[in-house]
Protein backbone atom coordinates (compact mmCIF):
# COMPACT_ATOMS: atom_id res chain seq x y z
CA UNK A 1 0.00 0.00 0.00
CA UNK A 2 1.08 3.38 -1.02
CA UNK A 3 2.13 6.04 1.82
CA UNK A 4 -0.49 8.67 2.91
CA UNK A 5 -0.06 12.37 2.78
CA UNK A 6 -0.89 14.48 5.78
CA UNK A 7 -4.14 15.31 4.74
CA UNK A 8 -5.23 11.74 4.28
CA UNK A 9 -3.87 10.75 7.64
CA UNK A 10 -5.60 13.35 9.19
CA UNK A 11 -8.95 12.28 6.96
CA UNK A 12 -8.79 8.91 8.30
CA UNK A 13 -7.71 9.59 11.97
CA UNK A 14 -11.05 11.48 11.90
CA UNK A 15 -13.09 9.11 10.21
CA UNK A 16 -12.05 6.13 13.07
CA UNK A 17 -12.31 8.62 15.64
CA UNK A 18 -15.79 9.37 14.19
CA UNK A 19 -16.72 5.81 13.27
CA UNK A 20 -15.61 5.06 16.81
CA UNK A 21 -17.95 7.53 19.02
CA UNK A 22 -21.24 6.82 16.28
CA UNK A 23 -21.19 3.77 14.84
CA UNK A 24 -22.57 5.19 11.56
CA UNK A 25 -20.52 5.89 7.98
CA UNK A 26 -18.83 9.10 8.35
CA UNK A 27 -19.89 11.28 5.05
CA UNK A 28 -17.74 14.50 4.57
CA UNK A 29 -20.05 17.18 4.48
CA UNK A 30 -19.91 16.19 8.43
CA UNK A 31 -16.15 16.08 8.50
CA UNK A 32 -16.16 19.62 6.96
CA UNK A 33 -18.65 21.12 9.17
CA UNK A 34 -17.87 19.75 12.19
CA UNK A 35 -14.11 19.65 12.05
CA UNK A 36 -13.93 22.87 9.83
CA UNK A 37 -11.12 21.46 7.34
CA UNK A 38 -10.75 24.56 5.00
CA UNK A 39 -11.62 22.49 1.95
CA UNK A 40 -14.50 21.49 0.20
CA UNK A 41 -16.62 18.24 0.82
CA UNK A 42 -15.84 17.32 -2.59
CA UNK A 43 -11.70 17.57 -1.88
CA UNK A 44 -12.75 15.39 1.43
CA UNK A 45 -14.79 13.22 -0.97
CA UNK A 46 -11.97 12.61 -3.26
CA UNK A 47 -9.43 12.19 -0.33
CA UNK A 48 -12.06 9.39 1.26
CA UNK A 49 -12.29 7.52 -2.58
CA UNK A 50 -8.24 7.32 -2.93
CA UNK A 51 -8.60 6.16 1.08
CA UNK A 52 -10.51 3.15 0.06
CA UNK A 53 -8.74 2.33 -3.20
CA UNK A 54 -6.06 1.69 -0.85
CA UNK A 55 -7.94 -0.29 1.56
CA UNK A 56 -8.32 1.94 4.65
CA UNK A 57 -11.92 2.61 4.45
CA UNK A 58 -14.69 0.82 2.91
CA UNK A 59 -18.36 2.28 1.80
CA UNK A 60 -21.23 0.34 2.89
CA UNK A 61 -23.91 1.53 0.57
CA UNK A 62 -23.60 3.24 -2.83
CA UNK A 63 -25.00 7.16 -1.10
CA UNK A 64 -23.64 6.10 2.61
CA UNK A 65 -20.25 7.87 3.97
CA UNK A 66 -17.21 5.52 4.70
CA UNK A 67 -16.17 3.39 7.52
CA UNK A 68 -12.88 2.01 8.33
CA UNK A 69 -11.73 -1.12 7.20
CA UNK A 70 -9.41 -3.78 8.96
CA UNK A 71 -6.55 -2.29 7.40
CA UNK A 72 -7.55 1.50 8.21
CA UNK A 73 -8.01 0.33 12.17
CA UNK A 74 -4.36 -1.35 11.83
CA UNK A 75 -2.51 2.05 10.27
CA UNK A 76 -4.19 3.62 12.89
CA UNK A 77 -3.23 2.28 15.49
CA UNK A 78 0.08 1.94 14.57
CA UNK A 79 1.13 4.98 12.91
CA UNK A 80 -1.69 8.20 13.81
CA UNK A 81 -3.05 6.96 17.29
CA UNK A 82 -1.22 9.48 19.70
CA UNK A 83 0.29 8.02 23.00
CA UNK A 84 -2.41 8.85 25.29
CA UNK A 85 -2.24 7.86 29.41
CA UNK A 86 -5.44 7.94 31.97
CA UNK A 87 -6.09 11.30 33.81
CA UNK A 88 -4.42 11.09 37.18
CA UNK A 89 -7.79 11.70 38.77
CA UNK A 90 -8.60 7.90 36.96
CA UNK A 91 -5.24 6.76 38.24
CA UNK A 92 -5.90 7.86 41.71
CA UNK A 93 -9.26 6.33 42.18
CA UNK A 94 -8.71 2.82 40.74
CA UNK A 95 -4.97 3.12 43.11
CA UNK A 96 -7.54 3.51 45.50
CA UNK A 97 -9.98 0.50 44.90
CA UNK A 98 -6.56 -1.66 45.10
CA UNK A 99 -5.43 -0.32 48.16
CA UNK A 100 -8.92 -1.25 50.00
CA UNK A 101 -8.13 -5.04 48.91
CA UNK A 102 -6.62 -7.79 50.81
CA UNK A 103 -3.58 -9.45 49.79
CA UNK A 104 -5.51 -11.87 47.97
CA UNK A 105 -5.02 -12.69 44.56
CA UNK A 106 -7.65 -14.20 43.19
CA UNK A 107 -9.78 -10.71 44.87
CA UNK A 108 -6.86 -8.67 43.09
CA UNK A 109 -7.88 -10.16 39.73
CA UNK A 110 -11.41 -10.21 39.74
CA UNK A 111 -11.28 -6.26 40.97
CA UNK A 112 -9.20 -5.95 37.61
CA UNK A 113 -11.56 -7.53 35.81
CA UNK A 114 -14.43 -5.42 36.80
CA UNK A 115 -12.26 -2.13 36.66
CA UNK A 116 -11.29 -3.28 32.67
CA UNK A 117 -14.24 -3.91 31.77
CA UNK A 118 -16.16 -0.76 33.24
CA UNK A 119 -13.64 1.53 32.18
CA UNK A 120 -12.92 0.30 28.60
CA UNK A 121 -16.93 -0.86 27.85
CA UNK A 122 -15.29 -3.97 26.79
CA UNK A 123 -15.33 -7.84 27.70
CA UNK A 124 -12.23 -8.04 30.10
CA UNK A 125 -10.24 -11.52 30.50
CA UNK A 126 -6.99 -11.80 32.92
CA UNK A 127 -5.51 -15.35 33.67
CA UNK A 128 -3.73 -15.77 37.11
CA UNK A 129 0.24 -15.34 37.79
CA UNK A 130 1.46 -18.63 36.47
CA UNK A 131 4.97 -19.38 38.11
CA UNK A 132 7.89 -20.65 35.89
CA UNK A 133 8.05 -23.32 38.82
CA UNK A 134 5.19 -24.10 41.03
CA UNK A 135 6.51 -23.78 44.65
CA UNK A 136 5.28 -24.86 47.95
CA UNK A 137 4.58 -21.95 50.56
CA UNK A 138 2.44 -23.85 53.29
CA UNK A 139 0.00 -27.08 53.82
CA UNK A 140 -2.12 -27.33 55.73
CA UNK A 141 -4.19 -31.14 56.80
CA UNK A 142 -7.55 -31.33 58.12
CA UNK A 143 -9.21 -34.41 59.59
CA UNK A 144 -12.76 -34.84 58.18
CA UNK A 145 -14.02 -38.12 58.74
CA UNK A 146 -13.22 -41.80 59.32
CA UNK A 147 -9.79 -42.58 57.15
CA UNK A 148 -10.50 -38.98 55.23
CA UNK A 149 -8.32 -35.92 55.15
CA UNK A 150 -8.57 -32.46 53.62
CA UNK A 151 -5.23 -31.96 52.32
CA UNK A 152 -4.47 -27.80 51.29
CA UNK A 153 -1.52 -26.68 49.28
CA UNK A 154 -1.25 -22.86 49.21
CA UNK A 155 1.58 -22.24 46.46
CA UNK A 156 4.33 -19.39 46.72
CA UNK A 157 1.54 -16.55 44.67
CA UNK A 158 -1.58 -17.82 46.50
CA UNK A 159 -3.28 -20.55 44.24
CA UNK A 160 -4.86 -22.72 46.49
CA UNK A 161 -4.86 -26.42 45.91
CA UNK A 162 -7.46 -28.81 47.81
CA UNK A 163 -7.95 -31.81 47.95
CA UNK A 164 -9.37 -35.18 49.90
CA UNK A 165 -6.78 -37.91 50.61
CA UNK A 166 -8.11 -41.08 51.57
CA UNK A 167 -5.18 -42.34 54.53
CA UNK A 168 -4.68 -46.30 55.28
CA UNK A 169 -5.99 -45.97 58.93
CA UNK A 170 -7.75 -43.01 61.40
CA UNK A 171 -5.88 -40.16 62.22
CA UNK A 172 -6.24 -37.78 64.89
CA UNK A 173 -6.45 -33.95 64.22
CA UNK A 174 -3.46 -33.67 66.65
CA UNK A 175 -0.84 -36.01 64.32
CA UNK A 176 -1.82 -34.59 61.41
CA UNK A 177 -1.33 -31.11 62.53
CA UNK A 178 2.17 -31.96 63.17
CA UNK A 179 2.66 -33.36 59.79
CA UNK A 180 1.25 -30.12 58.62
CA UNK A 181 4.22 -28.27 60.44
CA UNK A 182 6.78 -30.88 59.57
CA UNK A 183 5.74 -30.82 55.94
CA UNK A 184 5.36 -26.92 55.50
CA UNK A 185 9.02 -26.11 57.43
CA UNK A 186 10.76 -29.63 55.12
CA UNK A 187 8.68 -28.30 51.65
CA UNK A 188 8.39 -24.24 51.77
CA UNK A 189 10.03 -22.74 49.12
CA UNK A 190 10.59 -25.88 47.60
CA UNK A 191 9.94 -27.07 43.41
CA UNK A 192 8.89 -30.28 42.06
CA UNK A 193 12.72 -31.54 41.64
CA UNK A 194 13.14 -30.66 45.11
CA UNK A 195 10.57 -32.82 46.38
CA UNK A 196 11.92 -35.94 43.97
CA UNK A 197 15.33 -35.42 44.95
CA UNK A 198 14.61 -35.61 48.79
CA UNK A 199 16.16 -38.53 50.65
CA UNK A 200 14.77 -38.50 53.93
CA UNK A 201 13.08 -42.17 54.65
CA UNK A 202 8.93 -41.24 55.12
CA UNK A 203 6.37 -43.48 57.08
CA UNK A 204 3.64 -44.61 54.92
CA UNK A 205 1.45 -42.02 55.60
CA UNK A 206 4.26 -39.21 55.29
CA UNK A 207 4.69 -41.35 51.33
CA UNK A 208 1.03 -40.60 50.65
CA UNK A 209 0.97 -36.66 51.28
CA UNK A 210 4.23 -36.44 49.65
CA UNK A 211 2.82 -38.21 46.98
CA UNK A 212 -0.32 -36.02 46.93
CA UNK A 213 2.30 -32.89 46.83
CA UNK A 214 4.12 -34.53 43.54
CA UNK A 215 0.71 -34.97 41.86
CA UNK A 216 0.02 -31.18 42.19
CA UNK A 217 3.39 -29.80 41.82
CA UNK A 218 2.94 -31.51 38.12
CA UNK A 219 -0.98 -29.95 37.92
CA UNK A 220 0.54 -26.82 38.38
CA UNK A 221 3.80 -26.47 36.16
CA UNK A 222 1.70 -28.32 33.71
CA UNK A 223 -1.14 -25.78 33.16
CA UNK A 224 -1.02 -23.79 29.67
CA UNK A 225 -2.13 -20.79 31.91
CA UNK A 226 -3.75 -19.93 35.45
CA UNK A 227 -7.21 -19.78 36.23
CA UNK A 228 -9.04 -16.99 33.93
CA UNK A 229 -10.94 -14.42 35.26
CA UNK A 230 -13.49 -12.36 33.05
CA UNK A 231 -16.17 -9.26 33.53
CA UNK A 232 -18.17 -7.24 31.09
CA UNK A 233 -19.41 -9.54 28.11
CA UNK A 234 -22.81 -7.77 28.55
CA UNK A 235 -20.56 -4.93 27.39
CA UNK A 236 -20.19 -6.65 24.11
CA UNK A 237 -23.93 -7.78 23.25
CA UNK A 238 -24.65 -3.74 23.80
CA UNK A 239 -23.03 -2.86 20.86
CA UNK A 240 -25.04 -2.10 17.88
CA UNK A 241 -23.10 -4.14 15.21
CA UNK A 242 -23.40 -6.99 17.55
CA UNK A 243 -26.82 -6.83 18.46
CA UNK A 244 -28.50 -9.98 17.74
CA UNK A 245 -25.45 -11.18 15.92
CA UNK A 246 -23.79 -14.50 15.37
CA UNK A 247 -20.08 -12.93 15.16
CA UNK A 248 -20.96 -11.19 18.90
CA UNK A 249 -21.75 -15.42 19.55
CA UNK A 250 -19.07 -17.03 17.99
CA UNK A 251 -16.59 -14.01 19.83
CA UNK A 252 -18.52 -14.86 22.99
CA UNK A 253 -18.26 -18.26 22.62
CA UNK A 254 -14.15 -18.54 22.57
CA UNK A 255 -14.49 -16.10 25.87
CA UNK A 256 -16.73 -19.23 27.22
CA UNK A 257 -14.65 -22.38 25.92
CA UNK A 258 -11.49 -22.39 27.80
CA UNK A 259 -9.71 -24.04 26.12
CA UNK A 260 -10.20 -22.07 22.87
CA UNK A 261 -9.18 -19.05 24.87
CA UNK A 262 -6.12 -20.64 25.93
CA UNK A 263 -4.98 -21.64 22.56
CA UNK A 264 -5.07 -18.17 21.39
CA UNK A 265 -3.47 -17.01 24.18
CA UNK A 266 -0.86 -19.48 23.75
CA UNK A 267 -0.52 -18.84 19.84
CA UNK A 268 -0.25 -15.31 20.54
CA UNK A 269 3.04 -13.22 20.23
CA UNK A 270 3.05 -11.28 23.50
CA UNK A 271 5.41 -8.54 24.11
CA UNK A 272 8.54 -9.88 26.66
CA UNK A 273 8.59 -6.67 27.94
CA UNK A 274 6.11 -6.38 31.03
CA UNK A 275 3.39 -3.89 30.09
CA UNK A 276 4.02 -4.36 26.69
CA UNK A 277 0.90 -4.26 24.19
CA UNK A 278 0.02 -6.26 21.72
CA UNK A 279 -3.14 -5.58 19.46
CA UNK A 280 -5.09 -8.15 17.57
CA UNK A 281 -7.42 -6.79 15.04
CA UNK A 282 -9.81 -9.11 13.09
CA UNK A 283 -8.36 -11.94 14.25
CA UNK A 284 -5.50 -11.39 11.95
CA UNK A 285 -6.76 -13.46 9.69
CA UNK A 286 -5.85 -16.25 11.70
CA UNK A 287 -9.42 -16.50 13.76
CA UNK A 288 -12.45 -16.40 12.06
CA UNK A 289 -14.23 -16.25 15.10
CA UNK A 290 -12.71 -13.09 15.66
CA UNK A 291 -13.27 -11.03 12.56
CA UNK A 292 -15.29 -8.39 13.81
CA UNK A 293 -13.35 -8.16 17.10
CA UNK A 294 -10.31 -6.53 18.08
CA UNK A 295 -8.18 -8.20 21.26
CA UNK A 296 -5.46 -6.04 23.36
CA UNK A 297 -3.27 -7.87 25.60
CA UNK A 298 -0.73 -7.19 28.00
CA UNK A 299 1.76 -9.57 29.89
CA UNK A 300 2.13 -8.80 33.77
CA UNK A 301 4.23 -10.07 36.73
CA UNK A 302 7.69 -10.72 37.08
CA UNK A 303 9.68 -12.02 34.65
CA UNK A 304 11.74 -15.31 35.48
CA UNK A 305 9.27 -15.76 38.19
CA UNK A 306 5.94 -15.60 37.71
CA UNK A 307 3.82 -13.58 34.88
CA UNK A 308 0.09 -13.75 34.10
CA UNK A 309 -1.96 -12.00 30.60
CA UNK A 310 -4.69 -9.89 30.90
CA UNK A 311 -7.02 -7.79 28.22
CA UNK A 312 -10.03 -6.55 26.48
CA UNK A 313 -12.13 -7.99 23.68
CA UNK A 314 -14.23 -5.81 21.94
CA UNK A 315 -15.65 -4.39 18.45
CA UNK A 316 -13.60 -3.52 15.74
CA UNK A 317 -15.16 -0.68 16.56
CA UNK A 318 -13.54 0.47 19.80
CA UNK A 319 -12.03 2.81 21.57
CA UNK A 320 -8.00 1.67 21.22
CA UNK A 321 -6.33 4.45 22.75
CA UNK A 322 -8.30 4.88 26.53
CA UNK A 323 -8.07 1.03 26.54
CA UNK A 324 -4.81 0.61 25.44
CA UNK A 325 -4.04 2.78 28.24
CA UNK A 326 -6.25 1.05 30.86
CA UNK A 327 -4.66 -2.09 29.76
CA UNK A 328 -1.26 -0.96 30.55
CA UNK A 329 -2.07 0.64 33.53
CA UNK A 330 -3.57 -2.33 35.14
CA UNK A 331 -1.09 -4.70 34.01
CA UNK A 332 1.71 -2.06 36.17
CA UNK A 333 -0.63 -2.61 39.54
CA UNK A 334 -0.47 -6.24 38.76
CA UNK A 335 2.84 -6.77 38.28
CA UNK A 336 3.47 -4.59 41.44
CA UNK A 337 1.21 -6.89 42.69
CA UNK A 338 2.99 -10.35 42.20
CA UNK A 339 6.60 -8.82 43.00
CA UNK A 340 5.33 -8.02 46.15
CA UNK A 341 3.45 -11.63 46.60
CA UNK A 342 6.55 -13.73 45.33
Amino acid sequence: MNGLSARQKRILSLIVHEYIFSAEAVASKHLVEKYRLGMSSATVRNEMSALTDQGYLKQPHTSAGRVPTEEGYRYFVGQLMQDTSLPETMRATINHQFSQMHSDIKQWLQLAATVLANETHAASLITAPQPVEARIKHIQLIATHGRQALAVLVMEGGQIHQHILTLEEPTSQEQLSILSNKFSQLFAGKNLHNLSQYQETFTSLESTILAWLEDELVRSDRLPTGEIYMDGITNVLAEPEFADSEEARRALRLLEERSMLQDLLAQTVLPETIGGVQVLIGGEGNWNDLSQCSIILSRYGSPGIATGTLGVLGPMRMSYGRSISMVRFLSGILSDFVAEQW
